[in-house]
């Protein structure tokens, strides 16, 4: 099992670790619940450096891009990232990542950590017909995420660049503190502002500590992925495992707003399909209306009692002090406020289809 560079801090921290993705992960340090409410109301710091990394660059690495993404790689400039999926072949996905440009003929892509071989080995078979110069930076890149409104109040400061200047899904080279050339994003996976934080890992733990004292004044505190995956859950977020897959059709996941059908180089005929019929299931969110907590592989039931799909992931929000799911369902049950129930051992407990993100 891979380390983190700053496995012997999480652990001096009290951090529960567990296997994740490849790696010895800190699920929680002081409770997810109290974790998830530091990061939506103030700032807290997550080491997710279990993410991979690749370098694309080259006359050729927008080609080869733009033959394997579903959104359209030409739109971005330097300083822009964009959220993107790979079809794999036949109907499903084999990953979802997000592309940043770092230069007109360079490309760095971040990708799932239990993907991260698969990716690797997909994208260089891909290459073959384009050429592009690859490197996988992972092992030598640490990721941290200063996530919460406050964030950019806290790093400000200590940066060499104006932060509040970029927009969503923007990036730039600076330095915090006497941590040089860190790529800052502001991209993220909790729907509470923040930015995300490329570094080497030689600097991992300095800059670890730049960011705790920092954020000192307001109390930020570290972060696991226990929160992490609640915050994600409550913006409606999609995890791969759970509501992405190479079984799942990207558009009855609800990513037909990043497929550009007309630019696919991969899945076009089928992917069209979905986008213009429809697909027979299709991902929703929906809210427990009576005491329960809905989990992956749960049987999703109408009110009739019949199956009509399953729970993919599912949460009591912290945020909402509420029962909170995704599922695909059938079709006919996709709707608004359509009511449902969660098979819960042998209760059916009821719930009703909602609008995402479950947090506003």
């Amino acid at each position: 099992m891979i380390q983190t560079a700053l496995h012997h801090i999480h652990e001096s921290l009290g951090a529960k670790m567990a296997p994740f993705g490849g790696y010895m992960m800190p699920i929680q340090y002081i409770g997810i619940q109290e974790e998830h409410r530091q990061v939506r109301s103030s700032v807290g710091i997550f080491d997710v450096s279990h993410m991979g990394e690749f370098l694309v660059e080259g006359p050729q690495a927008l080609d080869l891009l733009q033959h394997i993404c579903s959104n359209d790689i030409r739109k971005l400039t330097p300083g822009k990232a964009q959220y993107n999926y790979w079809p794999n072949g036949s109907g499903g996905v084999v990953d979802d990542l997000i592309v940043y440009q770092l230069a007109p003929e360079s490309y760095m892509l971040v990708v799932n950590a239990s993907n991260l071989e698969k990716d690797w080995k997909w994208i260089n078979d891909h290459n073959s017909d384009y050429q592009a110069r690859l490197k996988n930076i992972s092992e030598k890149t640490v990721l941290f995420a200063v996530q919460g409104p406050r964030a950019i109040e806290i790093l400000n400061p200590i940066c060499s660049a104006d932060l509040s200047v970029l927009k969503n899904y923007e990036h730039l080279t600076a330095d915090l503190g006497d941590c040089k050339d860190l790529r800052i994003a502001t991209t993220g996976y909790t729907g509470a502002g923040g930015v995300e934080i490329y570094a080497s890992r030689e600097v991992a733990e300095n800059l670890w500590h730049t960011v705790m004292q920092a954020g000192d004044a307001v109390g930020i505190q570290p972060i696991g992925l226990g929160a992490r995956d609640t915050l994600r859950l409550e913006m409606g977020y999609c995890l791969y495992g759970h509501e992405l897959s190479d079984q799942i059709s990207p558009i009855a996941a609800g990513l037909g707003w990043v497929t550009r059908v007309e630019h696919l180089g991969i899945d076009r005929e089928q992917i069209t399909h979905d986008k213009t019929e429809g697909t027979p299931k299709r991902l929703v969110g929906f809210v427990m209306e009576a005491r329960g907590i809905p989990r992956q592989g749960y049987a999703l039931v109408n009110t009739s009692g019949e199956s009509i799909g399953e729970v993919s992931s599912g949460t009591q929000s912290p945020s909402l002090n509420v029962g909170i799911g995704l599922g695909f369902v059938s079709h006919e049950y996709s709707s608004e406020g359509t009511s449902i129930a969660v098979q819960i051992r042998n209760k059916q407990v009821p719930a009703q289809v909602v609008n995402l993100p479950f947090w506003k």
